[in-house]
C-alpha cells in the first residue's frame, strides 16, 4: 500500500513538473494528508465512543436504560461513523493539503467534538426538540464546511488525486461529490423542520441517514427498471458511488477501529479510579486504617474490570486477525464493522452494570444478560464481515483464508467463539438465574484459555470429522506442511 502511495505521489510530482517549474514552487506549502487523516480518525473515534461513557448510566432501571439511552446512542454512533466514512471518501479524492485545508478540517472536527453534548441532550430530554435542533445544526454546518473543502480543492487541482487531475470530467466530479455530501445535511434540515410537528418522526429521518446510500441505490435500481438505463459519464462509477463493494481505505478502517477499542479499554479503568478509591476517613473509621481490608469490599468491581478488559482485548485481537487477512475493505464491510464497534462502545456500560446492582436481584440478572447480548452482537458482526468478504473472496481475502485455504476453518472458529460463548452464557443465566454472576465471570475467565488452545481444538475436530466421514482422505498434517510456505509468519502465530 505504501509503495502504491509513493508511486501515486511520484506520478503526481512528474505531472506537476510537466506543468512547469513555477507551479512546483507554488505548491511548496502543501504536504501529504496522512497526519491530518490520522488526527481526524483518532478524534472521531473518541467522539463516537464517549457518547455512552459510564458516567451517563441510569441507575433506576435497566429497562429504562435500554428504552432511551441505548437506542439514541446507537443511532448517533452510526451517524458519526457515516460522517467519518464521508471523510474517508473525501480524502481519497484530496491527496494533499495546505494550510487552508488543514484549518477547514479542524473547524469540521471542532463541530464533531460538540456532538456528544447534543447526544446527551437528546438522551436526557428525548421529547425536547432542542437536542435534535443542535445535533442537526452541527451536521448541517459540517456538510457546508466539507462542501467548501471540495470547492477549494478543485480550485487548486494539484491537491487532488492524479486520476482526477488528468480527467477531462473534473467539473462532473466536483458536482457529483457536492451532491453526495449535501444529502446528509439536507436530511438533517428536513428532520429539524419535522421536529416542530412530530418529533418522533425526526428520529426516524435521522435513522434513515445511516442507510441513505443503500436506499439511494435501491431507488436508482428501480428507476432504471421503470425508465430504462440513464446515460452516465464514464467517470461516474469511480468515486462516490453507492455500490456496496465500493472500496474504502483499509488502513483508515483499521485506524478508526483501533481507536474505538483503545478508548473503550481506557474507559473501563476510569470508573475504577472514580468510584472505587476508598475515602481516607472511611478507611480509618470502618477498617481501622487497613487499606487492604477496605479494598476487599471492591473485589467484585476489580473482577468485573479485568474480565471486561480481557473481553475488549480479545475482541480487538479477533478484529486484528480478521483484517490481517482482508486485502480490500468495501462500503458494506465498513457498515458491518460500524455495527460491531457500536456494540463494543457499550461494553464500559455493561461492565458497570454487572456490579452496580444488588446481588441476585432482577436488575443484576438483566445487566448480565445485556452484557451477553452486547458481546454477542459485537462478535456476530465481525463474523458477518468475514462472510461478506468470502462472497468476493478473490478481491477481498488472501488465498489462505478462502474456501479450502489453510487458515479458513481456524478463522471461522476464531470469529465464532465469542458469539457462541455469549449466546450459551445468556441461556445459562436464564435457566440458572441464581448463579448468573458466577457463570458470567467464569465465561470471561475461560474464553482467553479457549483462544490459546483453539488451533489445537480445530485440528482435533477436523481430524475427527475426517476420520468419521472421509477416512480415505490424506492426513491433514501433510496438507498443513504443504501449505505452510504460503501462510505469512504473523498469520501462523496468531
Amino acid at each position: 500500500m505504501e509503495k502504491k502511495g509513493r508511486a501515486r505521489q511520484a506520478g503526481s510530482g512528474s505531472l506537476m513538473e510537466s506543468l512547469g517549474g513555477s507551479d512546483r514552487e507554488g505548491h511548496s506549502g502543501t504536504q501529504s494528508s496522512h497526519r491530518l487523516l490520522a488526527y481526524s480518525d483518532a478524534l472521531i473515534s473518541i467522539i463516537a465512543t464517549v457518547m455512552l461513557s459510564p458516567s451517563q448510566v441510569l441507575r433506576e432501571s435497566v429497562q429504562l436504560l435500554l428504552s432511551t439511552k441505548i437506542c439514541v446512542y446507537l443511532m448517533t454512533f452510526l451517524i458519526v461513523t457515516v460522517a467519518w466514512a464521508a471523510h474517508i471518501r473525501l480524502f481519497q479524492v484530496i491527496v494533499r493539503i495546505d494550510d487552508c485545508l488543514a484549518l477547514l478540517n479542524l473547524a469540521c472536527m471542532m463541530l464533531i467534538t460538540f456532538l456528544p453534548y447534543t447526544f446527551s441532550l437528546m438522551a436526557t430530554f428525548p421529547e425536547n426538540i432542542l437536542g435534535i435542533l443542535l445535533f442537526c445544526g452541527c451536521v448541517m454546518v459540517i456538510g457546508v464546511i466539507q462542501s467548501v473543502i471540495v470547492l477549494y480543492a478543485f480550485s487548486q487541482p494539484f491537491l487532488l488525486s492524479e486520476q482526477i487531475q488528468m480527467s477531462e470530467n473534473r467539473t462532473f466530479y466536483k458536482h457529483h461529490i457536492l451532491k453526495v455530501i449535501m444529502r446528509v445535511p439536507l436530511m438533517c434540515f428536513l428532520a429539524s423542520i419535522v421536529s416542530f410537528v412530530v418529533f418522533q418522526l425526526s428520529y426516524v429521518l435521522l435513522a434513515i441517514i445511516i442507510f441513505l446510500p443503500y436506499i439511494s441505490r435501491c431507488v436508482e435500481w428501480c428507476h432504471k427498471k421503470v425508465m430504462g438505463p440513464v446515460e452516465e459519464s464514464p467517470d461516474s462509477v469511480l468515486f462516490y458511488t453507492y455500490l456496496p463493494n465500493e472500496p474504502l481505505s483499509k488502513e483508515r478502517v483499521e485506524a478508526f477501529s483501533d481507536g474505538v477499542y483503545a478508548i473503550v479499554a481506557t474507559l473501563l479503568i476510569l470508573d475504577i479510579c472514580e468510584d472505587n478509591v476508598p475515602d481516607v476517613a472511611v478507611v480509618q473509621q470502618r477498617f481501622g486504617g487497613s487499606l487492604v481490608a477496605a479494598l476487599q469490599d471492591y473485589g467484585p468491581e476489580y473482577l468485573a474490570y479485568f474480565g471486561s478488559f480481557v473481553t475488549v482485548g480479545l475482541l480487538w485481537f479477533v478484529h486484528h486477525s480478521l483484517f490481517l487477512h482482508v486485502t480490500k475493505a468495501t462500503r458494506f464491510m465498513s457498515l458491518l464493522n460500524t455495527f460491531s464497534l457500536a456494540f463494543v462502545g457499550g461494553l464500559p456500560l455493561a461492565y458497570q452494570l454487572t456490579h452496580e446492582f444488588p446481588r441476585n436481584s432482577q436488575n443484576e440478572l438483566e445487566a448480565i444478560q445485556i452484557s451477553c447480548v452486547i458481546i454477542f452482537f459485537a462478535g456476530i458482526f465481525q463474523l458477518a464481515i468475514w462472510v461478506v468478504a468470502l462472497y468476493n473472496e478473490q478481491e477481498t481475502l488472501h488465498p489462505y483464508v478462502r474456501y479450502g485455504g489453510r487458515e479458513h476453518v481456524f478463522m471461522l472458529a476464531k470469529l465464532a467463539l465469542y458469539p457462541c460463548v455469549a449466546l450459551g452464557t445468556f441461556f445459562l443465566t436464564c435457566i440458572l438465574s441464581k448463579f448468573s454472576a458466577p457463570i458470567f465471570h467464569l465465561m470471561e475467565i475461560t474464553v482467553p484459555f479457549a483462544f490459546l488452545v483453539l488451533r489445537l481444538l480445530v485440528r482435533v475436530g477436523l481430524a475427527l470429522i475426517r476420520l468419521i466421514f472421509c477416512p480415505d482422505r490424506p492426513d491433514l498434517r501433510s496438507v498443513v506442511d504443504d501449505d505452510e510456505s504460503t501462510v505469512p509468519f504473523n498469520a501462523l502465530v496468531t
